[in-house]
C-alpha cells in the first residue's frame, strides 16, 4: 500500500506564514507574550523595572528545588524524547527542557515535505502539549553559555542549576572548510543557497527556490561523512528529480560527492540515478569542494569545475554549537579536531564527567569498527531512551549496564509511483569489546517500502509526542 500525502502550494505557504508568525512572536518574549496596553490596563512599568515574566541572562531563571533537576539542551529528535522517558522513569527528578524554536519541525520526512508528498502538518509538532502531559517543564529560549563548573546553563531568560546535563545540539555547518574567517562568503551561502540540514527557516527557502525554479542547472555539493542523514541527500536528489520531470521542468542536476561512490544503499540509489533520472541527474564522485563562491556561482572542485544557476550547497557537518560551549568537543594539536562530542562509547556521558551526557547528531567517534553512528533521527531517539533509563539507574543507587541503539532509515526515490528502499542497521559487542555494526540495504525499489516508511515516521511521532 502506498501513501500519497500531497500538499498544495497555496497550504504551504499558510503554514509557512503561520510559523514565521508564531516564531517571531515567540521571540518577543522567552517566557510568556505580554498583551499590547489597552484602555483599562495597567500603566506600563517605570524604565528599567520589568514584569515578572520577562527576565534577562543575568537573572535567575529557575531556583534550585528540592529533587535533582536534569536540564535538557536542545528539542529536537533526542532532547523531547529524553524528557518524556526521564519523567516516565524517575518520576521524582525536575526535568527542564530548552528549545529556542517555537515549533518541533522534522528533519526527517523533509525531503518529501519539499516536494509536496508530505504537507507541513505530518513534520510539525507541539511542545507545549507534550510538556503539560508528561509533567515537565519547556521553556523556549536562546542557551547562551554553558557553565560547567558550576553546573548552570546560561539562558536568554536566565540562569538555572542541573544536576544532570544532556546536551542534544544537532549538528552545525562547518562554513570554515571553505571560507575560513569570511563571516561574509559563509553568511552569503546559506542565506542563498541553504542546506537545509537544520530546520526550519532553511526548509521553508529551499522548498520556495524549487517551486519558483523553470529550469537550468542545479548543483547539490554533499558533505563528507560523518554528516546527518536523514534527510538523505541522495533521496533529495531523486525526488527534485522527480518533481522536474512530473512538472516537465527543464532542469539538470549535478551531485557533487565527496566519497568515491554513493553509499549507504548504493545500488539501489545508483539504479535510480540510471534508470529513473538518467537524462536529468549526473552523479561525480570524489568531487571534494576546493573552492565556492555564491556570488558568481561557481564551485571549484577536485573533479573539475561547475556554474550553476540554483545550489544545495552542504558544508561538511559538526557538531552543534551547544556541544562546543559546553567543552565536550575536544581539541587537536591545539585547534579543533573532528568536530564531534568525545564520550564514553558505552555510556554516552562526557569523559570527564559522568554527570553531562551527549545523545544524537553530535555523538563522536565510538568504534574502530565503523567510527560512528549515524546521524539520524532514529539513532537520536534511542540514545535519549538510552540515556534517560542510564539516569534513572543511578537515581535508584544501581549502577546501569549499557545499552546499545539500533537504526532504520527510509528513502523515497520515486514520487509518482512512489517508491523505497532502506537500509537497517545493528550494533553488538564483540569478545574484544568492541562495538560492532551490521549494516543491509534493501536495495531493490518498492511501493511496500513506502508505507514502512511512513508507518516508522507515525509510530516513531507518537513515542515523542503521543
Amino acid at each position: 500500500m502506498t501513501h500519497d500525502y500531497r500538499a498544495s502550494r497555496r497550504r504551504f505557504l499558510a503554514s509557512a506564514g503561520a510559523l514565521a508568525t508564531g516564531a517571531a512572536a515567540a521571540a518577543a518574549s522567552p517566557a510568556l507574550a505580554q498583551g499590547a496596553a489597552t484602555n483599562g490596563s495597567p500603566a506600563a512599568p517605570p524604565a528599567g523595572k520589568l514584569p515578572y515574566l520577562i527576565s534577562r541572562s543575568t537573572d535567575t531563571l529557575l531556583p534550585r528545588g528540592k529533587v535533582p533537576r536534569v536540564v535538557i539542551c536542545g528539542g529536537g529528535w533526542g532532547g523531547v524524547t529524553a524528557a518524556k522517558y526521564l519523567r516516565q522513569l524517575v518520576p521524582h527528578l525536575e526535568v527542564v527542557l530548552l528549545e529556542r524554536n517555537p515549533v518541533f519541525f522534522s528533519c526527517p520526512m523533509s525531503n518529501k515535505w519539499l516536494v509536496d508528498v508530505v504537507e507541513t502538518q505530518f513534520l510539525t509538532h507541539d511542545y507545549l502539549g507534550v510538556s503539560e502531559k508528561y509533567g515537565y517543564r519547556f521553556i523556549q529560549t536562546e542557551i547562551l553559555e554553558i557553565e560547567r563548573d558550576r553546573k548552570q546553563v546560561i539562558t536568554a531568560a536566565g540562569g538555572l542549576h542541573y544536576d544532570y546535563l544532556i546536551l542534544s545540539p544537532g549538528i552545525r555547518y562547518n562554513y570554515e572548510t571553505w571560507f575560513a574567517n569570511d563571516r561574509r562568503m559563509a553568511e552569503a551561502t546559506r542565506a542563498r543557497f541553504p542546506a537545509a540540514y537544520i530546520p526550519s527557516a532553511e526548509h521553508f527557502h529551499l522548498k520556495r527556490a524549487l517551486q519558483d525554479f523553470k529550469g537550468g542547472h542545479l548543483v547539490m555539493t554533499l558533505p563528507p561523512p560523518p554528516q546527518r542523514c536523514p534527510p538523505s541527500p541522495y533521496e533529495r536528489a531523486c525526488l527534485i528529480a522527480s518533481m522536474f520531470r512530473n512538472k516537465k521542468i527543464p532542469g539538470k542536476i549535478t551531485i557533487l560527492d565527496h566519497k568515491d561512490g554513493v553509499r549507504p544503499i548504493g545500488p539501489g540509489f545508483k539504479s535510480a540515478f540510471e534508470e529513473l533520472y538518467k537524462d536529468i541527474i549526473t552523479y561525480v564522485p570524489n568531487a571534494r569542494v576546493e573552492e565556492i563562491d555564491p556570488f558568481k556561482k561557481h564551485i571549484r572542485t577536485e573533479a573539475g569545475d561547475f556554474d550553476f544557476d540554483h545550489a544545495i550547497l552542504m558544508a561538511p557537518h559538526q557538531a552543534g554549537d551547544l556541544a562546543w560551549k559546553a567543552g565536550v568537543v575536544p581539541p587537536v594539536g591545539g585547534k579543533p579536531g573532528g568536530g564531534w562530542a568525545d564520550v564514553d562509547p558505552f555510556f554516552l556521558h562526557d569523559r570527564k564527567d559522568k554527570d553531562v551526557y551527549v545523545i544524537g547528531d553530535a555523538v563522536g567517534f565510538v568504534s574502530d569498527h565503523f567510527a560512528y553512528y549515524p546521524k539520524a533521527g532514529h539513532v537520536a531517539n534511542r540514545h535519549a531512551r538510552i540515556v534517560a533509563y542510564y539516569i534513572a539507574e543511578r537515581e535508584a543507587g544501581r549502577e546501569p549496564a549499557y545499552r546499545l541503539p539500533d537504526n532504520l532509515c527510509f528513502m523515497m526515490v520515486d514520487s509518482n509511483p512512489q517508491v523505497g528502499i532502506s537500509v537497517k542497521f545493528d550494533y553488538k559487542v564483540n569478545d574484544k569489546g568492541v562495538i560492532e555494526q551490521t549494516q543491509i540495504d534493501f536495495n531493490e525499489r518498492k511501493p511496500e517500502t513506502v508505507g514502512e516508511d511512513f508507518n516508522w515516521a507515525r509510530t516513531i511521532y507518537e513515542d515523542m509526542f503521543a
